[in-house]
C-alpha cells in the first residue's frame, strides 16, 4: 500500500499572520495562502495537517471560546476556498509549562510516525525555528516560511527551502505551476557616465521611486511606475556636470533590460499592448510589441526646447533607448498641445500599454507567435 504524505502547516504566520488571534478583526489571511494551498491541494496527494501552539489559551487574557470562534472562522475560510484541513493538533501550553506535546516535540504528531506516512517525502511549513526543529524531529523536510531569520548549522539539512513567500512555496511543490509567481529583476549598471542600480516587479501595485535629480523627468517616471502598476525602485548617480544626456539614455537602458529580464520566454503574455489617452488638449497614442525586434515609430513634434529642465529631444532618445534594451517594437503619437501635456500623455500610455502587454492570459503558458518563440 503506498504510504500518504503529509503537508503539516503552522497556523499563526503561516495562515494568518502572527498575533493573539481572539476576535475577527485580528483575523489577516497571508499573503497568496489561499491560491497556493487551494493549487497544492488539487495537485498533489498531500495531507493538510494543521499544527499550532496557541500560547495561553484558556486563561482569563486569552479565554477559549475567543480562540475557538476565530478558529473555526479560519476553518470554515480555507473549505470555503476548498482547502481542506485533514487533521488539527493543537497545543494550549505556555512555553514555561514545559509540556510534551508542545512544539518541536513531537509527541503531539506520534501517529505520523507509526509507519502510515512517507515522513520522508512530507514536509513542515512554518515560521519559525522550532517549526523546523519539529521537522527534524519527526523525520520530514521544512519550508521555513520567514525569510528574515538565519538558519542554524543543525537545521540545514532540514530545511529543504526559505522563502517569504506562498508562491515560492506553491512553485516549490508543484513544479511548472509557478504562473502566479511575480514577474522580478534586479540589474546594477555602473559606467564612467553613471551608475544606476533598479529592480522591477510586474505584477506590483504601482509603488517605488526612482529619482534622477532631473525634475520633469522624475515626474514622468512616477507616471510609468503608477500606470505600468510594475514596482519600480532604485538609485541613479550621473555625470550632471556633463548634462542630463547620459542619466536619461542610461536608465532608459536598465529600465528595459529589466523588462526583458522579467518577461523571460514571455510565456503567457499578451503580448501587444496600446493605449489612446488623453490629457487636457493632448491626445497620445501608443502601441507596442514585445516581438524581440526593438523599433521606434515616433511621431511627435514639441514646440518647446526645454520643459522644466528637461530636453524635450530626450523623450525620443529614452524611449529609443528603452524600446531597444526591451526588444519592444514601439509607436508612438501626440497631437499638436501643451508640450507639457504631449509628454505626459505620452509616458501615460506608454505605461498603460506595457501594463496591458504583460497581462498575463489566465490558464495559458503558451508563446503568443506562430514561431513558437519570442
Amino acid at each position: 500500500m503506498k504510504k500518504k504524505k503529509a503537508l503539516f502547516l503552522d497556523r499563526d504566520g503561516v495562515i494568518v499572520i502572527e498575533d493573539q488571534i481572539d476576535s475577527f478583526e485580528r483575523i489577516i489571511y497571508i499573503p497568496h495562502v489561499f491560491e497556493a494551498l487551494r493549487t497544492i491541494r488539487r495537485e498533489t496527494d498531500f495531507e493538510f495537517v494543521m499544527v499550532s501552539n496557541q500560547d495561553g489559551v484558556g486563561t482569563p487574557s486569552f479565554p477559549y471560546e475567543d480562540f475557538m470562534k476565530c478558529q473555526k472562522r479560519i476553518v470554515e475560510t480555507l473549505r470555503g476556498e476548498d482547502i481542506y484541513l485533514d487533521d488539527i493538533n493543537i497545543d494550549y501550553s505556555l512555553p514555561e509549562d514545559n509540556c510534551p506535546t508542545r512544539k518541536p516535540s513531537a509527541l503531539m504528531l506520534r501517529s505520523y510516525m507509526e509507519g502510515d506516512y512517507d515522513l520522508e517525502h512530507s514536509f513542515m511549513v512554518g515560521d519559525r525555528l522550532t517549526d523546523m526543529m519539529l521537522a527534524r524531529n519527526i523525520g520530514c523536510r521544512g519550508i521555513l516560511l520567514n525569510d528574515g531569520i538565519s538558519v542554524t548549522d543543525d537545521l540545514k539539512d532540514t530545511v529543504a527551502l526559505q522563502t517569504g513567500s506562498w508562491l515560492q512555496v506553491l512553485s516549490f511543490l508543484c513544479p511548472g505551476k509557478d504562473s502566479l509567481l511575480h514577474r522580478t529583476a534586479s540589474i546594477s549598471r555602473k559606467t564612467k557616465e553613471t551608475d544606476i542600480a533598479l529592480s522591477i516587479d510586474l505584477d506590483g501595485t504601482g509603488k517605488g521611486e526612482v529619482a534622477t535629480g532631473i525634475g520633469f523627468f522624475d515626474h514622468m517616471l512616477e507616471q510609468v511606475i503608477k500606470h505600468s502598476r510594475f514596482d519600480i525602485s532604485g538609485t541613479v548617480v550621473g555625470d550632471f556636470n556633463v548634462d542630463e544626456h547620459h542619466s536619461v539614455e542610461d536608465l532608459a537602458i536598465v529600465m528595459g533590460s529589466l523588462v526583458r529580464k522579467a518577461l523571460g520566454e514571455k510565456r503567457g503574455i499578451e503580448r501587444y499592448g496600446y493605449e489612446i489617452l488623453t490629457m487636457d488638449d493632448a491626445v497620445a497614442t501608443v502601441a507596442l510589441d514585445f516581438s524581440s525586434r526593438p523599433e521606434l515609430i515616433y511621431e511627435v513634434d514639441f514646440k518647446r526646447e526645454y520643459i522644466g529642465q528637461f530636453p524635450t529631444e530626450m523623450v525620443k532618445h529614452f524611449f529609443k533607448s528603452f524600446s531597444n534594451a526591451a526588444e519592444m517594437n514601439l509607436f508612438i503619437k501626440v497631437n499638436d498641445a501643451n508640450s507639457h501635456h504631449q509628454a505626459e500623455a505620452i509616458f501615460k500610455a506608454f505605461a498603460r500599454a506595457m501594463r496591458n502587454a504583460v497581462k498575463r492570459i489566465p490558464g495559458s503558458n503558451e508563446i503568443q507567435s506562430t514561431k513558437g518563440v519570442l
